[in-house]
């Protein structure tokens, strides 16, 4: 199985946190969907699997495009490769976005998950973050989208922001769960340099909050969101029973994927790449940074990727594709950390894994640093 993700980079307004690829040229939204028209076609042959499982599209914001300009992405990928009849299709929006009218014509569509940026339900902490959207809009979104016939829906949450933790940040959590969706993805705020948080930071108008404030937030979010029926699977995802983000999880387990638009990264199995060009030059042509995958490379990918998620890692998994010494190596180098209980082994006939408790995954870095080959 293999997936295809479409970064849409266009925002009618940047946040203050966001330091992802995207500009707010709304003009060159033609000009740049024919090219990843174009681009899809032409590197098809990039992902040795056929046979598509996901498509994901975001961004930016991909609800600024019409629904029949997203069903025409998919009908393009329909016909270049095998679209299983289950497919999980996604598309990340805006609450701002969601009317009536947009619903509709998003129903006439492929698309079955909605991924939607709430980040908060403090209406000053939103202002803050340069939101287009109030809390009571985005609770409109929701109930608007479930009447719709949409119930497959993901919100993203942030937490860590100076001065919206305690009772702000609990009552974001307790009314995000109250939406009761199927996934909801709690983000830590980090602060980029090329951000305008990042120039607040720099210049003193703004603070990152301390550790110990964060392993606060981190751990009332778990907590609120596990009482309310949601698994902790990854650092930063909870879903409702069996409703994992399935395209998320490809990127966790080792599965082919191929990134189109300026923006988008993909990865095969031999290659990462990725394309982060100015607007204006993907439109002309592309161009890709590239990354060959050596087997170290892989190894590091798989303890990182494995030890965010609640199944950790398996050490058979390991021996059978790095060999009986890397398997060890790691065995040997957890040991400590399960003596804290910071690791925990779980040993069955057939397989022996290793993971990170999940209302300890932040700490995941220090591990996952602590087991990487250098």
């Amino acid at each position: 199985m293999a997936a295809l993700y479409f970064h849409i980079p266009f925002c009618k307004r940047v946040c203050g946190y966001c330091d992802f690829y995207r500009t707010t040229k709304l003009r060159l939204i033609d000009a740049v969907v024919e090219q990843m028209h174009r681009e899809l076609e032409q590197e098809s042959d990039f992902l040795h699997d056929r046979k598509v499982a996901t498509i994901y599209f975001g961004g930016g914001t991909p609800s600024l495009l019409p629904p029949a300009e997203i069903e025409r992405f998919i009908d393009h990928v329909r016909q270049l490769y095998d679209v299983v009849s289950d497919a999980e299709i996604t598309i990340e929006v805006n609450p701002d976005d969601i009317t009536d009218e947009y619903v509709a014509a998003l129903q006439k569509s492929s698309v079955n998950r909605i991924s939607m940026g709430v980040q908060s339900l403090d209406d000053d902490c939103l202002r803050l973050m340069g939101r287009r959207h109030t809390a009571e809009q985005a609770i409109e979104a929701v109930e608007r989208l479930k009447r719709g016939g949409y119930h497959n829906i993901s919100l993203d949450l942030i937490f860590g922001i100076d001065g919206f933790g305690g009772d702000s940040l609990q009552r974001s959590v307790e009314g995000i769960a109250a939406l009761d969706v199927a996934h909801i993805s709690a983000y830590h705020l980090t602060i980029e340099e090329g951000s305008r948080f990042g120039r607040l930071v720099a210049s003193g108008a703004m603070k990152q909050i301390a550790d110990d404030r964060s392993e606060e937030e981190f751990l009332l979010v778990h907590r609120l969101l596990t009482a309310n029926g949601y698994e902790h699977y990854e650092v930063s995802n909870y879903a409702k029973p069996n409703m994992r983000s399935r395209h998320n999880s490809s990127y966790w387990l080792d599965i082919e994927y191929l990134g189109i638009g300026a923006g988008a990264h993909s990865y095969n199995g031999d290659v990462r790449r990725w394309c982060e060009q100015p607007i204006e030059e993907y439109i002309s042509k592309i161009t890709y940074d590239i990354e060959p995958q050596d087997n170290t490379v892989r190894l590091n990918e798989c303890i990182m990727v494995g030890l965010r998620r609640a199944e950790g890692i398996s050490l058979r998994d390991i021996a059978h594709r790095f060999g009986d010494d890397a398997a060890r190596r790691i065995e040997k180098l957890s040991s400590s950390f399960i003596e804290q209980g910071v690791l925990v082994e779980r040993v069955s006939d057939d397989d022996h894994r290793i993971a990170i408790p999940a209302e300890k995954f932040l700490v995941s870095d220090l591990v996952i640093s602590t087991l990487f080959v250098i």
